[in-house]
């Protein structure tokens, strides 16, 4: 299992993801259409030549999504019991199609469960960062994680 438990995680650790992900117009489009978001921003290549990007910007859900789902294989695969919450999420510059995303996380807080002994709750810091060394996306988001086995 490559997620870890409770007790693997430390205070400040810090995890530098891979793979990258190049975001194509298919993902942008299948995740704006399944969602059913009919902003114009997302999907019309004519109306976002108007705006201050002159470009379509990506679903800022799907890059939340996509930052969080690229921490999954190294941080909680397999140890999860579910996310809790997500707060402090900002999205400081647009992304575009055919920009490459990588993503790292840091445990920023930690608490055993008070009514659970074989969980505990951890509060990680992800943040998504373009080829252009921009961020893109930040998020702290409380999940709740085994412990190890006895």
């Amino acid at each position: 299992m490559a997620g870890k438990y409770f007790e693997e995680l430390t205070l400040g650790m810090l995890f530098e993801h891979l793979p990258h992900r190049t975001i194509t117009e298919t993902d942008n489009l299948l995740f704006t259409a399944m969602t059913h978001n009919p902003q114009p921003l997302h999907l019309d290549q004519e109306f976002a030549a108007t705006t201050q990007h002159g470009q379509i910007i990506v679903n800022s859900l799907y890059t939340l999504g996509l930052v969080i789902g690229l921490s999954v294989a190294d941080t909680t695969l397999g140890t999860t019991l579910g996310n809790l919450g997500m707060e402090k999420t900002e999205f400081p510059n647009p992304v575009f199609i055919g920009d490459t995303l990588r993503a790292t996380t840091r445990v920023v807080d930690k608490r055993e469960s008070k009514s659970k002994p074989d969980r505990g709750i951890v509060w990680f810091e992800h943040t998504g960062i373009n080829q252009r060394d921009e961020i893109v996306c930040e998020c702290q988001r409380k999940g709740m994680l085994l412990k190890r086995p006895a």
